[in-house]
């Protein structure tokens, strides 16, 4: 990547940290032994593995025991998925999500819906945000297995209601899962205040590896396995750990704690950065929440009004900027954004979105050039598309 290039991508992805790095050498050159064997290499492995679950399983008030490795969010959100309906005993077996949630949800769930489970999609409000009474009003008694809402949105930033939503299902005996992808050490998460049996996470959201995550499974809860062989991770994931990813990881999470009074600092350079926006472009429009409290820190969504969001990325790219128009996993194509259609845009409306997401290295010099690219490249691009009224 270009030293010119300014980054503003890191929702799809985060730069690995220079400590994270460090962290991680020893163990794919001098401590490379496997950590199922016995013999001391091995030992040394099964050492920095059980360290970086119990690194990881203190920032969410969790048991060690409690923490499986996976090699991201996608293999956890299919292993907690798949693995509850299997594991169930219900005949009809049913399952509430939110029409907003990451495509690994969807996707997954999509999949289960052809073997015959029962799935429900809550709308949100514009705002995207997910309402809890429409939750518990979707439960069915001795049908609903698992209640799955993300903590925070991958595409708005929207901060869902995610432990009053673990009450509610606690309350109905209802196994919670949340991903918590884009709110892992963005917002405060406590698996005991709220109620969580499941949390999937990756690690390359945090300045941590590719290839590294994990899901966080509550004590005495079932969960039928769904990658077999070798016995690791309690039986619960076959295959030999990534010690090397998990160590990266685990050292992730602990900068990201220790560097908490960061959210502020992303949150005050977003707030200003939008509020001069609309000075300079005052038909710009925000998706997601007005308040940036409900927001997660350091992650806009926007529409200039007749811009096609992919044609803006591809302008400010030419111009040294790294931005999206939505999820990195459904870029390319560029199909309507699934999450803007659910907070009731239109078609048309849903390709204009563009997300700007900022990290710890990220200046306010910074957002300065592209505030002053963003009109000229948005005016470069008005394409005839309708846009209807708020």
């Amino acid at each position: 990547m270009e030293d010119t290039m300014i980054y503003l991508d890191n929702a799809a992805t985060t730069p690995l940290d220079e400590k994270v790095f460090e962290a991680m050498l020893p163990y794919f050159k001098h401590e490379f032994g496997n950590p199922s064997s016995v013999h001391e290499a091995g030992r040394h492995a099964r050492a920095a593995l059980d360290k970086a679950r119990q690194e990881i399983a203190s920032t969410l008030n969790a048991n060690p025991k409690e923490i499986v490795f996976t090699s991201g969010a996608t293999e956890s959100v299919n292993a907690v998925h798949k693995g509850v309906v299997l594991a169930s005993n219900h005949k009809t077996k049913h399952v509430i999500t939110s029409a907003i949630e990451h495509h690994c949800v969807l996707d997954c769930l999509e999949w289960l819906g052809r073997q015959g489970v029962a799935v429900t999609h809550l709308r949100p409000d514009p705002e995207g945000w997910i309402d809890p009474q429409a939750v518990q009003k979707a439960i069915r008694p001795g049908e609903t297995v698992l209640i799955s809402i993300m903590a925070a949105n991958n595409e708005v930033g929207t901060i869902e209601p995610f432990g009053e939503i673990g009450k509610i299902a606690k309350d109905h005996g209802v196994l919670f899962h949340t991903d918590a992808v884009q709110a892992y050490g963005k917002i405060p998460i406590d698996v005991q205040k709220d109620h969580i049996d499941f949390l999937s996470m990756s690690a390359h959201k945090i300045y941590g590896p590719k290839g590294a995550g994990f899901f966080y499974q509550r004590q005495n809860v079932q969960l039928v396995p769904l990658v077999h062989g070798g016995g690791q991770e309690r039986d619960l994931r076959g295959g030999t750990e990534n010690v090397a990813g998990i160590v990266g990881m685990a050292e992730a999470a602990k900068l990201i704690f220790e560097r908490s009074s960061d959210r502020n600092r992303l949150r005050t350079l977003t707030d200003a950065f939008w509020n001069q926006l609309k000075e300079v472009y005052p038909g710009v429009k925000l998706n997601g929440p007005r308040d940036s409290q409900k927001r997660v820190p350091g992650l806009l969504n926007i529409t200039f009004p007749g811009v096609e969001g992919e044609r803006l990325v591809q302008s400010l790219d030419a111009l040294g900027f790294a931005v999206s128009s939505g999820a990195a996993c459904a870029a390319g194509a560029a199909p309507p954004s699934h999450v803007l259609m659910a907070m009731g845009r239109s078609p048309a409306e849903a390709k204009q979105g563009l997300r700007i997401s900022l990290g710890h290295s990220t200046t306010e010099q910074e957002l300065q050039r592209l505030l002053e690219a963003l009109p000229g490249a948005a005016a470069q691009r008005l394409v005839p598309v309708s846009f209807s009224d708020d």
